[in-house]
């Protein structure tokens, strides 16, 4: 299994935690940015570095995760993607995203989206608290948890 990470908007605090986890657990790790990142020194951790565009870190992950692997995204299209080749997301607020949740919460995405084009709708969705940390926090440990027993 590879944690793939869509880095770009990815909260710091998502970040600390994949970095502590992928050294504990020894599962590697690849952040995909546009930018350069900064990471700790560590045999499990690495990134790519794409060039600036629209949907490049994306296209990226896409190309590279393999079934089995993990995406930590926000990004609803792309991970309707990953899940697409079998791979899994997680959402920095803990939400998994799998083949039987994907196309349903995609369609709520979509809709959100004409809505807040028409005017219907406004605002986007509420800052990263302590909260989301803790839920992002559980979900990871329960999925490697499980994950990592299979291989």
């Amino acid at each position: 299994m590879h944690i793939w990470v869509d880095a770009d908007a990815c909260p710091k605090a998502v970040k600390e935690i994949l970095f502590k986890t992928a050294t504990r657990r020894k599962v590697q790790l690849t952040l995909v940015a546009n930018q350069y990142m900064t990471v700790p020194s560590s045999p499990f951790i690495d990134t790519v570095k794409v060039g600036a565009g629209f949907d490049v870190a994306d296209n990226e992950i896409v190309k590279l995760c393999n079934p089995g692997d993990l995406i930590i995204t926000a990004d609803i299209p792309l991970a309707d993607k990953i899940v697409d080749k079998g791979a899994t997301g997680l959402n920095p607020r803990g939400e998994l995203y799998t083949e039987d949740n994907i196309k349903g919460i995609l369609s709520m995405r979509n809709l959100m989206e004409e809505l807040r084009s028409a005017g219907t709708v406004s605002g986007g969705p509420a800052a990263f608290s302590p909260k989301d940390k803790q839920n992002f926090t559980n979900q990871l440990d329960k999925y490697l948890t499980h994950n990592l027993k299979k291989g």
